[in-house]
């Protein structure tokens, strides 16, 4: 699906992502009508522009991740602002690309995304995983569980959490560890399952507050 209140822009991007091969479910000019669409369409993939009227980027996105925590939601916005980026993310976007991006850039982050892949303008990811730290830093025994209440990864499970957490791809992870994409994609998707987390987002936040993303002594 896409989402922005430009009515050139939109069909732009819908029309390149039809010509890519993509089934463009739904579009939509505004915040509540994203909503309402979203939720009936299900996309796999929202694309979607931050400053919408009657409801933002932010709170569109966190309304059809509530309704389905499956949905990956790659914002495309005119502004790079730090608090628009850190908004859409803690919203639960996985991506945010900036509109200068071209036409290839766009359909890769697309790709990426569909798989669970975070995808961000190259200068915010860092502004990212920063923020993840920040989110990590909870105080002790606020809502932390016992050791016991953690479930038990395997070590390669830990492994491909660990380069999760310093930002890494799926592919640069495969690359890195001499494993399938395919692989990668299941070790992470059992995560998620034993942590009973819903997107890669909470995961690299997760991950981040078991100290996973410092490096090894």
């Amino acid at each position: 699906m896409v989402a922005d209140d430009h009515p050139m822009w939109r069909d732009a991007v819908a029309r390149d992502l039809a010509e890519a091969g993509y089934d463009v479910v739904a579009t939509a000019g505004d915040g509540e009508e994203a909503v309402r669409r979203g939720t009936a369409a299900r996309p796999q993939v929202v694309v979607l522009d931050m400053q919408m009227p009657r409801l933002s980027g932010a709170e569109v996105t966190a309304r059809l991740v509530a309704a389905d925590p499956d949905v990956k939601v790659l914002v495309l916005s005119a502004s790079g602002e730090q608090q628009d980026v850190l908004q859409a993310v803690k919203a639960g976007a996985i991506g945010y690309l900036v509109k200068s991006a071209s036409r290839e850039e766009l359909l890769a982050a697309v790709e990426r995304i569909a798989v669970g892949d975070p995808v961000f303008t190259p200068g915010l990811a860092g502004l990212v995983l920063g923020e993840f730290r920040k989110l990590a830093m909870v105080p002790p025994g606020a809502g932390a569980g016992t050791a016991a209440d953690t479930p038990r990864l395997t070590d390669r499970e830990t492994e491909v959490l660990r380069l999760v957490a310093k930002g890494l791809s799926y592919k640069q992870i495969a690359d890195r560890l001499v494993l399938s994409h395919r692989t990668v994609q299941n070790h992470v998707q059992n995560t998620l399952n034993k942590l009973q987390l819903h997107n890669r987002v909470e995961l690299v936040r997760y991950a981040i507050a078991q100290g996973l993303d410092e490096d090894d002594e």
